[in-house]
C-alpha cells in the first residue's frame, strides 16, 4: 500500500516499518540460534553471512547455555523427595558448546583468509552449498527448498533419532530440533526478502500506466483502487494536478523499495 508522511511527521520508525523491523530481529534470533548447525550444514560460507550481532549472540549463547542447563539441573535436584534421573546419552549441550568453538577457530582461519584476499570469493553473503548428499533428495537440488524444508528436517530428524538410540542427551536434543524450526524461519524470511524485491519491481512496472494515465486525466475508479489511490476532484487545477501526480509517482518509487 502506498502511503505519505504527512508535514512535520517524525522521520522515526513509523507503522509502516514495524514488518521489517520485526523480520529483521526474528531473523537475527534464530540466526543466533541456528549458527552451530549452520556451520556444519554450510561449511562454505562466505565472509558476511553471519553478522557481527549474530557472532556474538550464538557465542554467548554456546558459553551460557551448558551452564544454566547444569545449574538447573543441580538446583532441581536439591529438591526434598525429587529424584532426577541422570541424563541419558553420550553426548550433551557442553558437546556441542565445544563443537562450536573448535568450528569456530576453524572457520576463522578460513574467514581471515578470504578477507585479506577479497578476490577469492565471489559474494560476500552467500552461504555457500549445502553438503553433497542433500541432491540426492527429492526437490534437492533447488535451493530455497534445500534451506526451507530440508536442512531443518535433516537436523530435526537427525536429533530426534539419535537421541532415541542414547548418542545425545535429551537437553541436546531439544535444542537441536528447536534450532530446526528457526533454521526454516531464518531461510524463509531469506526467501520472502527476495520474492518481495522482485514483486516489488513488478508492481512498479504496473502502477507505472495506472500514475502515466492519472496524468492525462484518464484513469478509471478500478485502475486507482489497485494501486490504492483516489482520483482527483473533477475542478482542480491542471497544474496542482500535473504536480501532485508527479509528486505520487516519486513517492511511489521511493515506498516501493
Amino acid at each position: 500500500m502506498l502511503t505519505f508522511d504527512k508535514p512535520g511527521q517524525s522521520s522515526g520508525i513509523n507503522l509502516n516499518q514495524l514488518p521489517d523491523l520485526a523480520m529483521n530481529v526474528v531473523e537475527a534470533v534464530c540466526g543466533m540460534l541456528t549458527r552451530p548447525i549452520d556451520m556444519i550444514l554450510r561449511p562454505r560460507h562466505a565472509t558476511r553471512y553471519f553478522s557481527p550481532l549474530v557472532i556474538f549472540g550464538s557465542t554467548f549463547l554456546m558459553i551460557f547455555l551448558p551452564i544454566f542447563w547444569g545449574v538447573g539441573r543441580v538446583v532441581v535436584s536439591m529438591v526434598p523427595f525429587l529424584h532426577v534421573p541422570p541424563p541419558m546419552g553420550l553426548f550433551s549441550l557442553g558437546s556441542l558448546s565445544k563443537c562450536y568453538f573448535l568450528l569456530s577457530l576453524a572457520h576463522s582461519v578460513r574467514i581471515y583468509k578470504r578477507m585479506m584476499h577479497p578476490e577469492t570469493e565471489e559474494h560476500s553473503y552467500y552461504e555457500g552449498p549445502p553438503l553433497p548428499f542433500f541432491q540426492f533428495l527429492p526437490k534437492g537440488k533447488e535451493f530455497w527448498v534445500t534451506r526451507i524444508v530440508l536442512e531443518p528436517a535433516f537436523v530435526f530428524l537427525t536429533a530426534s533419532v539419535l537421541e532415541h538410540i542414547f548418542i545425545f542427551q535429551g537437553a541436546l536434543a531439544t535444542y537441536l530440533q528447536f534450532a530446526s524450526f528457526a533454521l526454516a524461519m531464518k531461510s524463509f524470511i531469506a526467501w520472502y526478502r527476495q520474492w518481495e524485491y522482485i514483486r516489488n519491481i513488478l508492481d512498479l512496472r504496473f502502477a507505472g500506466p495506472v500514475i502515466a494515465r492519472m496524468s492525462d486525466n484518464t484513469a478509471t475508479q478500478d485502475d486507482l483502487a489497485q494501486i490504492h489511490l483516489a482520483s482527483f476532484p473533477k475542478d482542480l487545477p491542471e497544474d496542482i494536478r500535473r504536480d501532485t501526480v508527479s509528486h505520487i509517482a516519486q513517492e511511489y518509487t521511493v515506498h516501493a523499495h
